[in-house]
Parts: structure tokens; sequence; C-alpha cells
């Protein structure tokens, strides 16, 4: 008879599984966006952005909430570097915000936005850390959508203008850049459902906006080479929907071809393969004809990239719609109109297991899964992961401390996948932890919590969570420990 005393001994004898060691120049870091971050909304010469308008709109964001100060990164953003050296993390992807820069979205920059982040990119070298810019992560200049937003080619023309100009002031400091990031929530959440800024609800202007941010990628691309180091690295982050469906039936097969289309493939196609695919075209040909796709714009998007920047938090799954064809599971936010534009006849539903705040399922099968078939369709593309994280209703305990389990089994969850992906040949090059700190969840407002630092929104204080702590013994180590435990 084997006794609790001896069993509990016998275990503890028992050698510690093997840790996950990643690649030794595996490269660990977070990220944030501009008007998540930075506040000084208006502060040396910075105009409003869509989201400035949109957060001002009554009913779009939850309590009212606005980017006007946000986590006050624009004068504490040396704390937040020191934050991130005292992490040991080697990179930060952050973003570069157009209106600070160039106000009305064309003509001369800035100096003064221009010399924030030069001091940013000035403090992240000092201290080793890799700085990894993005040009857009959704801040459009409002005169620009003034002018018809995205929608209108023109957009796509300043923004070239636009990336030249921050590619020659910053190029001496970063070699690796971003030109948009998810471009399909620019596209179909901001033209499409509404939810995000400028709040348009017309499925073919969401259509033409995807083709135009699609185009302004491959004019920034060009306009970028022709200034920058030719060891400069240069990428795109799409939040590529790793598509199930619900059952094998044709119907339900169909309905994850159609949303894989206008989710994945209406960016993938022209930009990896040179063509919108024939089948988005067909299925929402009956929104529109794709006049506004000219003569060699698909040869310009189609640039040479270094890496591909995949975005994951959890998996879509649809079938075909039984009743009313509501989108309102989508996990992207509520509206009574669609973000997918030639899809009306698919349901979406919630996967089984835990979820997080965001009541996005957990579920990191669905990243290895996402990696796995990105290096069948592009063998040759090295992949980073850009943005994985989670938000739970984090709070700070009597000690002062915040203590986040579920964050560390969400990210050693995905972190074992991204592991197991390698060790199946997929070339992933790093990863970077969403979000550094908690800010401005878009139209959540600052009722979301995705960062590793909690921040006491009326003091600004930071303090790292245990998920901070744990991330950086694995950024520290390079190596993922056989339990999720915090040490």
């Amino acid at each position: 008879m084997v006794t609790a005393t001896s069993h509990v001994t016998h275990a503890a004898s028992r050698p510690a599984p093997p840790s996950l060691v990643f690649p030794p120049d595996f490269l660990w870091g977070t990220a944030t966006a501009a008007y998540q971050i930075e506040g000084a909304a208006a502060t040396d010469g910075r105009t409003p952005s869509i989201w400035d308008t949109y957060s001002r709109t009554p009913g779009k964001v939850r309590n009212g909430d606005t980017g006007d100060i946000a986590t006050d990164h624009y004068h504490r953003w040396p704390e937040d570097v020191q934050i991130m050296s005292d992490l040991g993390v080697g990179a930060y992807r952050f973003s570069v915000s157009w209106p600070r820069v160039q106000p009305t979205g064309r003509g001369p920059a800035v100096q003064k936005g221009l010399d924030f982040y030069r001091r940013l990119t000035d403090g992240l070298l000092e201290k080793n850390i890799q700085p990894v810019a993005t040009l857009y992560h959704w801040d459009l200049p409002q005169e620009l959508e003034d002018a018809g937003g995205w929608p209108e080619r023109a957009t796509a023309e300043r923004f070239a203008e636009y990336a030249g100009i921050v590619a020659e002031a910053l190029g001496d400091r970063v070699k690796t850049w971003t030109t948009l990031n998810e471009p399909w929530c620019s596209a179909f959440l901001g033209y499409g459902s509404g939810v995000h800024a400028p709040g348009r609800t017309d499925p073919v202007d969401a259509l033409r906006a995807a083709h135009h941010l699609n185009l302004g990628h491959g004019l920034a691309v060009q306009a970028m080479r022709a200034v920058l180091p030719s060891d400069a690295q240069m990428s795109v982050t799409l939040n590529i929907h790793q598509v199930r469906s619900l059952t094998d039936s044709a119907e339900d097969v169909d309905a994850a071809r159609r949303i894989d289309g206008v989710a994945n493939r209406v960016f993938t196609g022209p930009m990896l393969h040179g063509a919108y695919p024939a089948d988005v075209l067909a299925d929402t040909a009956h929104l529109t004809d794709w006049s506004f796709v000219r003569d060699g714009d698909t040869e310009d998007i189609r640039q040479r990239l270094d890496f591909l920047g995949v975005n994951y938090y959890t998996p879509t799954l649809v079938s075909a719609a039984t009743g009313d064809g509501a989108h309102h599971s989508d996990g992207h936010g509520v509206s009574e109109h669609s973000p997918w534009p030639g899809a009306g006849q698919v349901a979406f539903h919630r996967p089984p297991g835990s979820t997080t705040a965001m009541g996005w399922a957990v579920d990191a099968s669905g990243l290895y899964d996402l990696l796995r078939d990105l290096k069948r369709e592009f063998p040759a593309l090295p992949l980073v992961i850009t943005e994985n994280g989670a938000a739970f209703d984090d709070y700070v305990d009597p000690a002062g401390a915040v203590h986040d389990p579920d964050r560390i089994a969400y990210l050693h969850a995905h972190l074992a996948a991204v592991h197991r992906a390698i060790a199946d040949g997929v070339d992933v090059r790093g990863y970077f932890l969403w979000s550094l700190l908690d800010n401005f969840e878009w139209g959540y407002g600052y009722s979301k919590r995705f960062g590793a630092v909690y921040v006491d929104y009326p003091t600004g204080r930071r303090t790292p969570k245990s998920s901070a702590r744990w991330y950086a013994e694995v950024a520290r180590t390079g190596a993922l420990p056989a339990t999720d435990r915090a040490h």
C-alpha cells in the first residue's frame, strides 16, 4: 500500500520534464500601438485621427473613453523603456502616429513629432532593445478621412509619401519595418461593420478600402526601399484568421472558404501571389465589379518581404447559416452590419473551452495550425508572431501585486505551439507579446486589460504582473518551462 506521504516523496524525486528550448537567435519582444498608449493627443502639432473623432462620438466607445491621455507614454516613455530593459526583452514593436508626424496626411513632416520617435528609438538602442516600427496601426489623419479615407486611391498615395518621410527620418536607427497592422480591421471593421473608426457601414467601401490598403502597402514598401539601407527588413502584419468549419459538410466547408477569402486571401492574394483570388471576386460580384483595381496595381502590391507578421488570438469557427445569417458572434463587436461582404449566409460559433475577458476561446492549436498552413502556402517566407496575448480581469491585490495565472497559462500554451511549429520545420523568427501595457482597447475603452504591465489609469502607475516576470525569464533563458507555473 502506498501512503500519501510516500506518493508525494516519490513524485518530488522524479526528474523535471525538459523545457522547450527555442533557437538561440529567436527574437523575444513586446508590442504596443500609438493611439492606445501615447496620449498627448493635441501636443507638439498632432491633429485628430479617425480614432480621436470616433472615440468622441457618443455611444461608439465603452464609457465614452478616449485616447487623449491613454497611458501617457508620450511623456513617460523613458520609464516604459526601462521596464522593457528590466524585463530583458530584445525588441519593441511600436507604431508611429501618422497625425503626429504629418498632421494633415500630406506635406512636410512636423519635426517635433519625428523627434519623439527619434528619442524613443535612441532610448531603446541604448538599452540594447531592437526598435521595430509599424507605420500604420489604424490612426488615419482625420483630414484624409474627410477626403474619403481608405476607399479612395489618393489615401494609398499619401500613405506612401508618409512612409518615405518616416523611413528617411528613422532609417539610421530602425532596421525592421512593418507597413500596416491588420488591414482587415481597418477595412472591414472600419468601413463594413462600423465597430472601428471611422465607423462607416458600406460593404463596397470596405472592399475598396481593402484594395487601397493593399496598394498603400505596396507603394510604401517601394518608397521605403528607395531611402532605407539595403539591410532594412520589410514586412506587413496580418491577423490571419485560422478558419475552421463546424462540420465536414459541403455547406460548412464552403462557409469556411468564403470567410477565409474575405478575411485572409483578399490580402495574401495580391501581396504574396500578385492577384486577387478568383473566388473572392466571384463571391463579391453582386456588390462590385472591382473596377477600382487598375492595371498594374497588383504588381505594385506584390513587393518582396523579408518576413510576414502574424497576429493570432483565437480560431474562427463557422458554418452555413441556418437562420438570419447574423454575424453577432464573430468576436469582433456587435453591429447590425456585417464585416464579411460576400458571406451573408455564414454563421459564427464560439469554439469550445475556456475564454478570455474578450469572450475569445483559448485554443493554442489554432496558432500551430495557422503557422503550419502558412508554411505550406509560402514555404520560403519567414514568419514572426507580431501579436499574441490575452485580456483578463486583472486587479492589484492588497499587497500591491498583480497575479495573472490565466495569462501565464495562455502564453505558455501558445509559445509551446510556436515551439512545436519550429520543430516541424516552420521558420518562425520571433514572438512579440501583446501588450507591454494595459491600454485603450479600441471600442472597449479601458475596460479590457491585455498588458503584461498593469496601469493604474488615474495615476499612470505601472506594476509588472506575474506574467511579465514569467515572460522575462522565458526571454532571458530562451526556453519555455515544462509547466506554466510562475516563478
